[in-house]
């Protein structure tokens, strides 16, 4: 699979790239390198634990079809790119140089009779469509339809995946009825007289060779095609841990002598053989790698039960029929029919129609919201009642929930920092532990027990071998990454990547700005006071008047409040906005001034009875809001927004994870206290101005603090910026366009704490599995090499070491699962 996203510039596109045939960490980390060379090519992040290649490219450099062909070429399988026709207007090679271009094209086969071409392009990153609209931004118009789609991106996935597992299992039990006799015949002792001496390590030779073939050809294959490029990976350890306990008793079995002190005198001996350990290694192994591939796919379920919940099909009215479409059929115009109990296939606006539609993936909430002409509504959500007819406004890759999708996808493709020290370690494992075990092989056939060097040789080459795979370790971090930002999406938290969620796992403390997070970002008008001759609803009349020009929530109130008790508003022939401070107007020829604190300073400083009124609004948590008119205070307003109901929990929550709390607002000091008094608020920056709350962030981390930010991820974007770590709050569907590490679906301020929650855990997982793998390698390499064997007379079976060395894996994605049951705190 692959899915491609243009980056902020032209001048980079990212490709995603799905593809089969990696078995561990170093398989990463060659195909990394290897991309990273390619020309075009900016970056490449390989990930072992979700099967993709993330790789920024420059398009203008044409580099997809090397970047293919050079995953083919190391032996591994991509996605297939689909193809099309395409003609254009007016053919020209400068025209087919912009196709080529387009992101997502993997190649063009230009047909100039009849200015046509085949366009290879990778479809899960892409459309025709959307080729179609990055050549008509560039002047060229182009027509055609595709000729060969690729399955639907998540089905081809899994299907890969399930084939891949089958072909795991059906090996692994094969082999494990092959190797059943051979076992058997090696732990009886001579116990079955027919089966003894020669008979029976033929017996062992013949089914062995058929688990060779069959069960481990592929770890051979492998091997030698890294052995031709010069490098080593997994395959490698177990090709030749295996195929050396193999060669051994193939010819200690043809020519036993060889093998025996005074072999010449002993020619009807037999000598130990290692066929069991050989064959019951590669049962182990398939076993380990089946188990590690379930484990792993379990990992992803999240984002697949994501990615099910978009519609495959859509009932278009065309022609004046209703007619079901593919999804990917659907352009930005169609008029859709949603029924009751269907999906809504594509984002759009309602035409006619009145229905309850359930919103609950996309905003958290749990009630249906009603819909009627003129409403949106989101790709994925439920139709619950009545029919709708709408039109698209977006569609493929741009709906809310496909770029939700995206979102999830690429944090669990995207590496955290402390991956990098096992990536390190990995590239490193497998020369040295090959040197490590040509080292063991060598002292224990120098200083081995006298008579059995070189059985004690072979043992110890193989355990070390078998034993030291780095498999663990490259599903330390990558395997926790999927399930937590999985089950972070499934509670309606966004965590972009692995370097967001290492980031959030470190915050102590967070800051919270308070309209539209701690509040609810809808303030009302409360109190009109009057402080002259003029009458309050003309007071209200001028307030009104002069801020219908402002887009400010506290302005809209005002209007709001003067049209909610009949007052006629006039209108404004001058008007300016200062940020931050209110607004000036001339309203019937009288110059009106509304705004705050500092702003009645500058015009009228020593009133003290305005004054006065506003600290006694103030300290009832309501926003006092002075008017002026001709230079006069005539009144002072006060606006109030609603503290939202989960704000007090969602301090206590912080509290609870010893998170110091901060709101930042511009506000007056009096109302930012007395909120910060009713949620348990510890620490309050008011007076604020916006283009100085990321000047504030600065200072805490300047202090030694480790910041995150909430807010709307709009007004407060520089401040999320500046951050370490930004939470935007989202609103339905613009919870994907929000520019921060961590995104909110829908508007539940505890969920911001929430994700702090979860990065930790995730982060502690993390670790612990890091230290499993460290320990165990750390440990089974110097056991396997026989250390223990001097003042124990304990050695390291090959088959006890292929068992731990799987298990090893296993466990490792096993307690990243755990991370599944991260539920939501209570208080």
């Amino acid at each position: 699979m692959a899915t491609e996203t243009e980056s902020p510039t032209d001048e980079t596109a990212r490709a995603e790239i799905f593809l089969s045939g990696m078995h561990c960490a170093g398989c990463a980390q060659k195909i990394e390198k290897r991309l990273g060379q390619t020309p075009g090519v900016q970056k490449a992040d390989v990930s072992f634990a979700t099967s993709r290649a993330v790789v920024t490219y420059h398009p203008g450099d044409r580099p997809l079809r090397q970047v293919l062909d050079a995953i083919v070429e190391l032996g591994y399988k991509p996605v297939e790119p689909a193809r099309a026709k395409l003609s254009l207007d007016k053919a020209s090679p400068e025209a087919w140089n912009a196709v080529a271009k387009a992101p997502g094209v993997v190649s063009v086969t230009p047909d100039a009779a009849n200015r046509a071409a085949e366009v290879a392009y990778l479809s899960e990153a892409t459309s025709l469509s959307e080729i179609k609209r990055f050549l008509a931004g560039r002047g060229v118009l182009a027509g055609g339809r595709a000729t060969r789609e690729a399955a639907d991106p998540l089905e081809l996935e899994e299907q890969q995946r399930e084939t891949h597992l089958h072909n795991l299992r059906t090996r692994f039990f094969v082999s494990a009825v092959l190797s059943l006799p051979v076992v058997f015949v090696a732990m009886s002792h001579r116990a079955v007289p027919s089966l003894a001496g020669l008979v029976g390590i033929w017996v062992q030779l013949a089914l062995t060779t058929a688990v060779m073939v069959y069960g481990g050809g592929e770890f051979f294959r492998d091997a030698w095609a890294a052995l031709r490029r010069r490098s080593a990976d997994m395959n490698t350890l177990v090709a030749v841990g295996t195929g050396a306990a193999y060669i051994y008793s193939v010819a200690a079995t043809i020519a036993p002598p060889f093998f025996l002190v005074g072999g010449e005198h002993a020619a009807h001996a037999t000598v130990p053989v290692y066929f069991e350990a050989a064959a019951v290694i590669i049962v182990l192994v398939l076993l380990g790698r089946w188990l590690e591939g379930r484990a792993t796919r379990s990992a992803g379920n999240a984002l697949r039960e994501l990615a099910r919940l978009q519609a495959k099909t859509a009932r278009v009215v065309r022609d004046g029929r209703e007619v079901d479409v593919p999804i990917g059929d659907v352009v930005v115009g169609d008029i859709v029919v949603a029924r009751p109990g269907e999906r809504i296939s594509v984002d759009g606006v309602v035409e006619s129609g009145a229905s309850a539609v359930d919103e609950s993936l996309l905003t958290g909430e749990s009630l249906p919201v009603e819909k009627q002409t003129g409403d949106g509504v989101f790709g994925g959500t439920m139709n619950t009642s009545g029919s709708l007819k709408y039109r698209a406004v977006k569609v493929g890759r741009e709906t809310a929930l496909a770029r939700v999708v995206e979102l999830v996808r690429q944090a669990q493709s995207t590496k955290a920092p402390i991956a990098r020290l096992a990536d390190v370690v990995s590239g490193y494992f497998v020369p040295i532990v090959i040197v490590v075990a040509v080292a063991t092989f060598a002292v224990w056939y120098v200083w081995g027990p006298q008579g059995q060097e070189l059985n004690f040789a072979v043992l110890t080459f193989v355990s070390v071998l078998i034993v030291a795979c780095p498999c663990a370790l490259g599903l330390a971090t990558p395997t926790a990454i999927m399930v937590g930002t999985g089950r972070g999406a499934e509670l309606g938290i966004l965590i972009k990547g692995g370097a967001g969620l290492e980031q959030a796992a470190r915050v102590d403390t967070i800051v919270f700005d308070k309209t539209g997070t701690l509040t609810k970002g809808q303030p009302a008008l409360f109190d009109v006071a009057t402080l002259g001759t003029m009458p309050e609803n003309e007071v209200l009349r001028f307030a009104a008047a002069s801020e219908r020009g402002s887009e400010h929530p506290l302005a809209a109130a005002i209007v709001a409040g003067a049209e909610s008790r009949g007052v006629e508003l006039g209108e404004a022939s001058t008007f300016s906005a200062e940020a931050g401070f209110g607004v000036r107007a001339t309203v019937e020829g009288r110059a009106v001034v509304v705004g705050n604190r500092r702003l009645l300073d500058e015009v009228s400083p020593n009133n003290q009875r305005a004054k006065k009124a506003a600290e006694q609004i103030a300290s009832e948590g309501k926003t006092p809001i002075f008017v002026l008119v001709d230079g006069e205070v005539v009144g002072v307003l006060g606006v109030a927004d609603e503290v939202k109901p989960q704000a007090r929990e969602a301090v206590a929550l912080a509290h609870a994870l010893g998170i110091e709390t901060v709101m930042l607002t511009g506000d007056q000091w009096q109302v930012a206290e007395a909120i910060a008094r009713e949620v348990g608020i510890d620490r309050v920056m008011a007076e604020v101005l916006p283009g100085d709350k990321a000047a504030e962030v600065e200072r805490l981390q300047q202090a030694g603090k480790r910041v995150a930010m909430v807010g709307d991820g709009v007004n407060d974007a520089p401040a999320l910026a500046q951050a370490d770590v930004g939470i935007a709050i989202g609103r339905g569907a613009d919870v994907a366009a929000a520019a921060a590490d961590v995104m909110l679906v829908g508007d539940d301020i505890r969920l911001a704490v929430e994700s702090l929650k979860l990065a930790r855990r995730a982060l502690r997982t993390i670790k612990q599995n890091l230290f499993l793998s460290f320990v165990y390698n750390v440990a089974s390499v110097p056991i396997a090499a026989g250390v223990l064997y001097p003042a124990t007379g304990w050695l390291l079976e090959p088959i006890v070491a292929s068992a731990a060395m799987s298990l090893s894996s296993v466990c490792v994605v096993t307690n990243s699962l755990r991370l599944r049951g991260f539920g939501r705190s209570s208080t």
